[in-house]
């Protein structure tokens, strides 16, 4: 029991150290995105990872939407008019978007705002 205690401390230390050293790259690489209500270090790392080493192939919110898989698609053909999911996209991206989304839903007053307009639309 003693050396799996001792075990679990190593790793315990050496998963804080790289929680750090991760913490120091995401806010020398993105401060703007750690300073945003409902976004961690995590999330922004999720989307570092996205982004990758080209940040310019990414123009608009519209180009965010379609890595992340969170666009609309149109399944419509003829006279109906309706969308779908796309299951495409990086996934997890996608989770780290919804976490933000739900915490800022519950947080933060202009989210908030946001929401209820879009459900009376």
């Amino acid at each position: 029991m003693r050396a799996i205690a001792r075990r679990w401390l190593a790793l315990h230390e050496e998963i804080e150290a790289h929680d750090r050293e991760l913490d120091r790259l995401v806010r020398e690489r993105a401060p703007e995105l750690m300073q945003a209500h409902g976004i961690s270090m995590m999330t922004v790392a999720e989307m570092l990872i996205l982004v990758g080493d080209n940040p310019d192939r990414i123009q608009s919110e519209a180009a965010l939407a379609k890595l992340c898989g969170v666009c609309p698609i149109p399944p419509s053909s003829g006279k109906t008019n309706r969308m779908r999911l796309s299951r495409g996209g990086n996934r997890q991206a996608n989770a780290a978007l919804y976490r933000v989304a739900i915490v800022r839903m519950r947080d933060d007053h202009t989210t908030q705002a946001y929401a209820a307009r879009r459900k009376a639309e």
